[in-house]
């Protein structure tokens, strides 16, 4: 089965064609960076315009890719939510419009699913391997930081959620107090290489609390009253990046450390912006050889959002339907002429599946 998927939840537009036999067969990502980099933050308006600017260019260059003829597609998948819904809207429209137009079905994908399922997207066969269920997953992003146990493909418990700022965000939110350019995670990671950790002790947040919640937005409040404080701040910045990315990480270590016990896994799989974080991986992959548990981790560039994990996770959702004998060439026209798009959509509301043997 050859899949398209789609994503535009917020300020990436990616495009992917997956095969269910092949792989994936090529993908393409155009980030806003520039865009909004003005603004130190992403505009819902303007994302959702240049959504609509890039997709079609990205698609042509997309199957000229892959040699794929364009409308030679057994189904088109797109990000449903959680996300900026204008944004979200511009990729459900076009992937519907598509799907209606070449008769094939079409699927909205759970973008949080599709970010704790991109492990098993690429063709490594020590993760392909070694992941087995149940695992945990460590969703770690700008809008979101969640620990989830995955008992099934589909079958999804929340064990933990950030209270207030995802850990992204306060990445982004301190990097900006800081005064570096936008965006702010990558660049503070950076410069945090050249700190030392332990200049300054800045708090671990509800580590001492017996659930696996997140809050960061007392550490971010911690970090601004110390640069206040600074005489000097430029000559202590690299030492004040350093111990507020120990902090985040020794945070995120502590908690995923719980979580794979409290679940009874084997596996951690790390995904989401922040997964690409260095550090952290190199912290939780220490934690497993220490608690015997494997953290695995997506390529860096499909940590972030793209249109390859989207198109993997629809794929494999669409390869079930069509094993339970629930896809066929005349229910491709019937399905309804709506948009779907949410802003908020939770984990637990999706229903378990199972794609067939490989």
């Amino acid at each position: 089965m050859l899949v398209l998927g789609i994503e535009s939840s917020c300020d990436e537009t990616g495009v992917a064609l997956y095969d269910t036999h092949k792989g994936l067969l090529a993908h393409r990502l155009y980030s806003q960076i520039e865009l909004h980099a003005e603004y130190g933050g992403v505009v819902p308006e303007l994302a959702s315009r240049d959504h609509l600017r890039k997709l079609f260019p990205l698609l042509r260059e997309l199957f000229a890719a892959a040699e794929v003829p364009f409308a030679q597609v057994d189904g088109v998948v797109y990000t449903s939510g959680p996300g900026l819904v204008g944004a979200l809207m511009v990729g459900a429209a076009v992937g519907r419009s598509l799907a209606w137009a070449w008769q094939v079905p079409a699927l909205e994908v759970h973008h949080m699913e599709a970010h704790l399922l991109a492990p098993l997207m690429e063709a490594q066969a020590d993760n392909e391997a070694a992941l087995s269920f149940p695992f945990v997953a460590l969703l770690v992003s700008g809008g979101h930081t969640m620990l989830v146990k995955v008992s099934d493909f589909g079958d999804y418990e929340l064990l933990g959620e950030t209270l207030d700022d995802a850990a992204g965000e306060a990445f982004d939110k301190t990097a900006k107090l800081m005064g570096l350019p936008y965006p702010g995670g990558p660049a503070l990671a950076a410069l945090a290489a050249d700190g030392k950790r332990d200049a300054f002790a800045l708090p671990r947040p509800m580590l001492n609390r017996p659930d696996l919640d997140f809050s960061f937005s007392g550490l971010k409040t911690k970090v601004r009253l110390v640069w206040e404080s600074l005489d000097e701040p430029d000559a202590q910045k690299a030492d004040l990046a350093a111990s507020f990315e120990q902090a985040v990480v020794d945070t995120l270590v502590a908690k995923c450390r719980k979580a794979v016990r409290v679940a009874g896994a084997r596996h951690l799989v790390v995904a989401g912006g922040v997964g690409a974080n260095r550090h952290l991986r190199a912290s939780l992959h220490q934690a497993g050889l220490k608690e015997d548990f494997q953290a695995l981790f997506p390529a860096p560039e499909f940590c972030t959002d793209n249109g390859a994990m989207i198109a993997h996770a629809g794929a494999l959702r669409l390869a079930a339907m069509q094993a339970q004998g629930e896809l066929n060439s005349a229910n491709s026209q019937e399905q309804p002429a709506r948009i779907d798009a949410r802003a908020r959509w939770p984990l637990d509301e999706l229903s378990p599946f199972q794609p067939p043997a490989q």
